[in-house]
């Protein structure tokens, strides 16, 4: 039980995606809102919003997830992921642009994250959970 409390704690991104996928299946019919808008709320939105507390608040811990050491840096990768959360919850209620926008910016963000991590799993044999998350595995 521990493990699958811990692996529902830890993958934050992949239970997102689901429950944006989820909220969009279970959209009333005659809404405009599509699956683009449901991915901007909860991915980008809801995800970016927890993963700026994480950094802001809990940077040391958050570090050590990663296998990282801390750094002033946990500040500043929370107060991004705080703009990308705003620019989510903005474009959940506007049009297909903004949406489009609102996944430009992290999608390029998380393509550069994943090069580094992966750069890290092969110089510096770091496999902790935080770096080579599920995807990486």
């Amino acid at each position: 039980m521990d493990a699958v409390i811990g692996f529902a704690l830890s993958q934050f991104g992949l239970e997102f995606f689901v429950l944006g996928l989820l909220a969009a299946a279970a959209r009333p019919h005659g809404r405009r809102r599509g699956l683009l808008a449901y991915y901007v709320l909860f991915p980008v939105g809801c995800l970016y919003l927890v993963n700026f507390v994480y950094h802001v608040f809990f940077g040391a811990m958050s570090a050590r997830f990663i296998g990282w050491p801390d750094s002033p840096f946990q500040t500043e990768l929370g107060f991004a992921s705080l703009g990308f959360a705003f620019v989510g919850f903005l474009a959940w209620r506007r049009g297909y642009e903004l949406r489009l926008a609102a996944v430009t910016g992290p999608a390029i963000f998380l393509l550069g994250a994943a090069g580094g991590h992966i750069y890290q799993m092969i110089m510096h044999d770091n496999y902790a959970a935080g770096n080579s998350g599920l995807l990486l595995r």
